[in-house]
């Protein structure tokens, strides 16, 4: 069923997992180099010439590629599976897929040859090859185009069933790719108005303060990006694979139709330094970013429950007693339940972040990374991880290669970034740590920092272990010649309330022009201010490592 779709998906995973592996090959060395084990100029035969390109591949391949390809590739397969209708369109999808290889391509072989070696932030005035930057931008426009196949997809759907409920998990990816579609106009403005003209020499010089605006007009969406698709996941399968029901649909789809409405309008809390952008703006934004803890808090509450619900199903008795009776032997839901305790600390973490003062602490420390790797890559990689032991053998129609190495995956990770975390976010808020900085040649470097490098050293380590485990499994999962014995079926969690959700959370204009009207209050006229006083003077600055 749906052959189309199962071949497009494998494509999707298969080039983002390859993405991973080389991005995240660079982790352990970042993590080496801070403990003085510099590693990069033995590899200097195969094109790694330093830390900082080292840095820039890991960031760029992990979370922008990594997680694009397999957000789009997920969400499309989940959409049709939910509404149980091939794509309206397949051949729009299919281009989607192409446009994003070519702007992989495109975008990679400057980084690899050392010729955009600018970190994964779009930051004037480091400039890199402007094929770097039409790359990415091609990879942005693709994941557009996988939007627009699903939407064709969801309103044919709409239009042969009138007056029928949109089932959740379709409902849920359709919001994330709007999400997506609005919030990317930030960097598609920047890219094709300022930093691709200044990159090609059409120009003489670039603003930094309104391309650092319209970067993270997208910067910070782009986790919510990365998060949803994990909390399609955790709302709409982990309850069926636990043996549960969702605790509450209606509080679900509100919980994604919030995202939508609050996850743009927040970007100015990452230029809380920025001397352009007013201070009364800034506050405005600290608490439309502090207002995005409310879907996480209600998420936690009903994925929670709906966990809840299924171990009791199992036999849990007590308070906590449920929990025991959780299928721990099912790697799937384990790495995803992992990825959830993993991604609590990183939200809570976040918070610091959000504060208009304690992100003066913080902000350009280690915190950041350990902040970071918590969630995206943590909530959002190891749940993706938990549903590729799931989906992969489904695309593959073959046997998981090791269940048990599958298991131990899951929680060398968990282990792995604990450690690397905790070690990250002390050396930041106790110590200051700069991030993004070759801390082993750093001449400013505490002999206090060493115990938590080391710790963070170790962590990293840990990690590519876990990651060799995973690409293992899936390696000898697709090479496998044992089949599947019976077809798997995408997981679907029922509601426990079989009634439909009211009408207002299955309509989309209502939450469409609230977000419009929320952006052009809290990004207007602060744009309108900054572009008025256009400076294009700052020139390019390359080739610096």
């Amino acid at each position: 069923m749906y052959a189309s779709v199962k071949k497009l998906t494998g494509w999707y995973l298969g080039v983002g997992m390859a993405a991973l592996f080389i991005g995240g090959s660079m982790g352990p060395l970042q993590k080496l180099e801070h403990v003085g084990i510099n590693l990069y100029p033995g590899l200097q035969n195969i094109g790694l010439n330093s830390y900082y390109q080292g840095l820039t591949i890991h960031g760029v391949l992990n979370a922008l590629v990594w997680t694009t390809f397999f957000i789009v590739g997920f969400l499309t397969f989940a959409t049709v599976h939910s509404l149980k209708r091939d794509l309206k369109h397949p051949k729009l999808n299919w281009a989607s897929f192409y446009i994003m290889v070519i702007g992989l391509v495109m975008a990679a072989v400057p980084v690899l040859l050392n010729l955009a070696t600018v970190l994964f932030t779009f930051y004037p005035p480091l400039q890199a090859s402007p094929y770097y930057y039409m790359g990415l931008t091609l990879v942005v426009i693709g994941s557009w185009v996988g939007g627009w196949g699903m939407f064709t997809t969801y309103m044919a759907w709409r239009k042969e069933n009138p007056g029928v409920q949109t089932p959740f998990i379709a409902l849920a990816s359709t919001i994330t790719m709007a999400m997506w579609q609005i919030a990317t106009l930030g960097i598609a403005t920047e890219m094709l108005w300022l930093i691709i003209p200044w990159s090609l020499g059409w120009v003489d010089g670039v603003d930094p303060q309104l391309a650092r605006t319209f970067f993270w007009f997208t910067g910070h969406p782009i986790v919510y990006f990365w998060l949803l698709p994990a909390y399609v996941s955790w709302y709409g399968m982990v309850p069926k694979q636990v043996g549960g029901k969702l605790f509450s649909e209606p509080l679900a789809r509100l919980v994604f139709w919030l995202f939508l409405l609050l996850s743009i309008p927040v970007g100015l809390h990452h230029q809380y330094l920025d001397p352009s952008v007013p201070a009364g703006w800034k506050i405005v934004h600290a608490v439309l970013t502090y207002s995005l803890f409310i879907p996480s808090l209600l998420t936690a509450f009903n994925v929670i429950a709906s966990m809840e619900i299924g171990g009791r199903a199992r036999g849990g008795t007590g308070l906590l007693g449920w929990i025991r009776t959780l299928p721990w032997d099912d790697p799937s839901f384990t790495a995803q339940n992992l990825a959830m305790i993993l991604f609590a600390f990183g939200g809570v973490g976040g918070l610091t972040n959000a504060s208009y003062n304690l992100n003066l602490v913080i902000h350009n420390t280690m915190w950041i990374p350990g902040h970071f790797h918590l969630t995206v890559g943590s909530g959002v990689t190891l749940t993706f991880f938990g549903i590729a032991y799931w989906l992969v053998p489904k695309l593959s129609g073959k046997q998981l290669f090791s269940k048990k190495v599958a298991l131990w995956q899951a929680w060398t990770w968990f282990a792995g970034m604990l450690l690397m975390s905790n070690g990250l976010h002390i050396l930041g808020l106790n110590f200051g740590s700069p991030r993004r900085t070759m801390l082993g040649v750093a001449p400013y470097a505490s002999s206090d920092w060493q115990p938590l490098l080391i710790e963070a050293a170790l962590g990293g380590i840990i990690l590519g272990i876990s990651g060799l485990l995973f690409y293992t499994n899936m390696l000898g999962t697709v090479f496998s010649k044992k089949t599947l014995t019976e077809e798997i079926e995408m997981p679907v969690a029922e509601a426990l309330d079989p009634h439909p959700a009211p009408a207002w959370l299955d309509t989309w204009r209502p939450w469409v022009v609230a977000t419009v009207v929320l952006i052009l209050v809290s990004y207007g006229p602060l744009l309108v201010n900054l572009i008025s006083n256009l400076n294009l003077t700052s020139p390019g600055f390359n080739a610096l490592w």
